[in-house]
């Protein structure tokens, strides 16, 4: 009797860690396609991270929390040394903290570097190109996992392995309902007997 308890109890677990994971990863596909590919959770927008020049702080790979800004207004009142996401050639977002800040008669003009680079980036940046401010908060290593999950391959793998999963766990739940059903009613006749 205490191991068909425990037995339950796993059942129900795996299928609900089964369950939760497939619901997660297509509610997260779905939301970033809806989102435009850049998911955004309380007004941060959460940026992949694949270069080093702005480590040690913010290594290679990791997830970083970067709060949107709405106009050349709100960009225009960023100051020196405030680490900023901006659109360069391409639509390449590029992450790098604002050495120098001038304005002119077109619009306000940073001079960005990254912080593990030796040199200030070649092209300066309009305040109207700046898509965010860094928060401060890093998830290590989680952006090697987003980046592929934001793959046609990756996206494809991770809705069909986690459903694969749980019709396969499904198909042999059943085979040992149907089991147990099977050896109960053998019990059941051999006793009438």
């Amino acid at each position: 009797m205490k191991k068909r308890n425990v037995l339950k109890w796993g059942n129900r677990v795996i299928s609900t860690v089964l369950m939760t994971l497939l619901v997660s990863v297509a509610a997260m596909v779905v939301f970033t396609s809806l989102s435009g590919g850049e998911p955004e959770v309380f007004g941060y927008q959460l940026k992949t991270v694949l270069s080093g020049s702005m480590e040690p702080e913010i290594q290679t790979g990791s997830i970083i929390a970067v709060e949107s800004i709405d106009g050349s207004e709100e960009a225009a009142t960023l100051q020196n040394g405030d680490v900023i996401t901006f659109v360069e050639e391409e639509n390449r977002l590029i992450t790098h903290r604002i050495t120098e800040v001038d304005t002119t008669e077109n619009g306000v003009l940073y001079t960005t570097k990254g912080d593990n680079n030796n040199a200030v980036d070649s092209n300066p940046v309009l305040a109207e190109n700046v898509v965010g401010v860094y928060s401060g908060v890093t998830i290590p290593y989680v952006g090697y996992v987003v980046n592929f999950a934001q793959s046609p391959e990756g996206s494809a793998l991770l809705l069909i392995l986690p459903g694969m999963l749980l019709f396969g766990y499904s198909i042999v739940s059943i085979w040992r309902t149907l089991n147990t059903l099977e050896k109960k009613q053998e019990t059941e006749t051999v006793d009438a007997k």
